[in-house]
């Protein structure tokens, strides 16, 4: 395989270039003709063209012969495909770069990376599944009932890859297998999600139920509900909550949702939602919260 061609072509579409705009970036000192035939694997540029691509790409001259080759098909991702082309090829090749480094320095340290899916026979049809998977994932990861102090790290752990990548399209993040079922990736919007730790740390709890979760055969409304209940079932247990509010209630205190938020690295909003999930507040209540929660903004 002409790994050169292939990696001229990634880091082109990373820097969300087309063939004619990296010839301009490069003042025609190499032809878009050229770089035509460089990416179709037809001619293979000495060390000074090499240099050129190098300083105007931003990646080194050996960036181009890496042997990595990754599957990551994210064409009918629905947080994706909404979004233009050329920005969600860029988001893409990145991805693939920022995973394949991973991956390279995972094989030089030689870090067992084989990722088991402990939650996959539980069929998800109701609040109660998830209830089952999210206490069933906490089991087998010894994750007890507390809080989860690192999110990211404990994905990464556990042998799911997470990137963050800066992007300016409105999307908090998506996931993704890559080379079959082999990898499970997380992406975040780190542009959106960096001054936001408990949206970053409940989006990628999210994904990681879009990853884990056998939800396909349901329709995208009620798969997002059940991706956002498992995220807060992680976050705070059904038991640890009850055990936080003491029980059914008929309202809530902003001064005790602060203190659930802070400890548990949750938003309020994600608490309410939960309680009401778990019948220890009223839907009716649910509404009324939320009309004050946006008076006070």
């Amino acid at each position: 395989m002409n790994y050169f061609a292939e990696r001229l072509k990634t880091a082109r579409l990373m820097n969300g270039l087309s063939l004619q705009g990296l010839a301009d970036k490069i003042k025609n000192q190499i032809t878009k003709q050229s770089l035509s035939k460089y990416e179709l694997g037809h001619v293979i540029p000495d060390s000074e063209m090499i240099g050129i691509l190098s300083e105007a790409l931003g990646v080194r001259p050996d960036y181009f012969f890496s042997s990595h080759v990754l599957e990551m098909d994210v064409q009918e991702n629905p947080k994706l495909r909404v979004f233009p082309a050329k920005e969600r090829t860029r988001i893409v090749e990145i991805a693939k770069d920022e995973l394949s480094k991973y991956l390279e320095l995972e094989q030089i340290l030689g870090i067992e990376t084989k990722f088991e899916n402990p939650i996959q026979n539980i069929p998800i049809q109701s609040q109660k599944d998830i209830e089952l998977a999210a206490e069933t994932l906490r089991k087998e990861w010894g994750l007890g009932t507390g809080a989860l102090s690192n999110v990211i790290g404990l994905l990464e752990d556990h042998h799911v890859k997470v990137l963050e990548i800066d992007s300016t399209e409105e999307f908090d993040g998506f996931c993704t297998w890559v080379n079959g079922k082999n990898i499970p990736l997380i992406v975040l919007n780190k542009a959106k999600l960096s001054e936001v730790p408990d949206r970053k740390r409940f989006n990628a709890l999210h994904e990681l139920a879009h990853l884990l979760l056998d939800v396909n055969h349901l329709l995208e409304k009620e798969k997002e509900k059940f991706c956002h209940a498992f995220a807060t079932a992680m976050l705070i247990p059904r038991e640890t909550l009850k055990k936080e509010l003491g029980g059914n209630r008929s309202k809530l205190s902003f001064q005790e949702l602060a203190a659930i938020k802070q400890q548990y690295g949750i938003s309020m909003q994600a608490i309410v939602y939960r309680a009401k999930d778990l019948q220890l507040i009223s839907e009716n209540y649910l509404k009324q919260f939320y009309i004050v929660f946006n008076q006070l903004g």
